[in-house]
């Protein structure tokens, strides 16, 4: 198998038709069939972030000339949009899937971090925003500056594959309640005995509790009144923040777009997938980078025969 794009896609493609939606159940509801599958739109949205495309009209201008040979119909900026915003739960399971058939899944590592997701910078957007009351103010300690926005709380492998991961409130939810929000639910919650690398902000005796209820063993950074034991794998814990700064200048998380809450979560999916993809596809490769996007950021040159 080979590590490009094209390869990708199709792969992706295969597993979406044939496994993942499938197992969905039959599509219900009037109208015509669809001139553009869930399958082929799942598709172009991994292509639309891995070929570092953040504005939808763009996207759709350049895409006849980038994966017009994988994907002869196209959609509308407003149906593509539409569409998008529909099939959340499309792309939320086919991250989950293809996360559970990589063998990082089984690591007995995970490292939680969460990042912040703005979404408007000005006082009026805040106040007239469909998602006033679902984003809120936070502190974006990487850039030491406030934003307005949501925090994506992420739970992933040591190669950075993606196994749990929850939108909050910053303003509303600090980290250790959202991980505990997240790891109540068991399709986010690592299995009894992972041991969770993670930042001093996670520091608490409650917190620690908590997550030894879980079977979860919490390490992390010693505070300034504390004594430091030495055991903490600093280099392990950059892999989060490389992990962040992929999905944010690779990926464009940063630049979203959504507006509305099913918009904005949709984006967010969209990303993770892509990621995820790229990772489960190094992994099926061999690939000795399993995080690399560098075979999959610009299109398959056509060569002729």
């Amino acid at each position: 198998m080979n590590t490009d794009l094209d390869t990708l896609l199709i792969a992706l493609y295969v597993e979406l038709d044939d496994g993942i939606i499938p197992s969905r159940g039959p599509r219900t509801g009037p109208g015509h069939p669809l001139e553009v599958t869930d399958a082929e739109l799942v598709c172009l949205a991994v292509a639309q972030v891995l070929l570092r495309y953040d504005d939808e009209r763009h996207w759709l201008r350049s895409a006849p000339a980038l994966v017009g040979h994988l994907f002869p119909r196209l959609l509308s900026q407003s149906e593509y949009n539409r569409r998008l915003r529909a099939v959340g739960g499309l792309l939320e399971e086919a991250l989950r899937r293809l996360a559970a058939r990589t063998p990082s899944s089984a690591d007995a590592v995970r490292l939680w971090d969460g990042t912040p997701v703005p979404c408007g910078a000005s006082r009026e957007t805040a106040k007239r925003s469909d998602l006033a009351g679902w984003a809120g103010y936070g502190m974006d300690k990487s850039h030491h500056r406030f934003y307005w926005g949501a925090e994506l709380m992420l739970c992933c492998a040591p190669d950075g594959l993606v196994t749990g991961f929850i939108l909050v409130n910053p303003k509303l939810v600090k980290e250790r309640d959202a991980i505990r929000t997240m790891f109540a639910l068991e399709k986010n919650r690592p299995e009894p005995g992972t041991t969770g690398v993670c930042d001093k902000g996670f520091a608490g005796a409650g917190f620690g509790a908590d997550m030894s209820t879980l079977g979860i063993t919490v390490i992390r950074p010693a505070r300034k009144d504390e004594t430091d034991p030495g055991i903490f794998p600093q280099w392990l814990r950059q892999r989060i923040e490389s992990v962040n700064w992929t999905l944010k200048s690779q990926l464009g998380l940063e630049a979203h777009g959504g507006r509305v809450l099913s918009g904005l979560w949709a984006r967010v999916l969209q990303r993770l997938l892509a990621l995820n993809a790229a990772i489960w596809h190094n992994w099926a490769c061999g690939a000795e980078r399993k995080r690399s996007l560098i075979h999959y950021d610009h299109p398959t040159p056509l060569t002729s025969t």
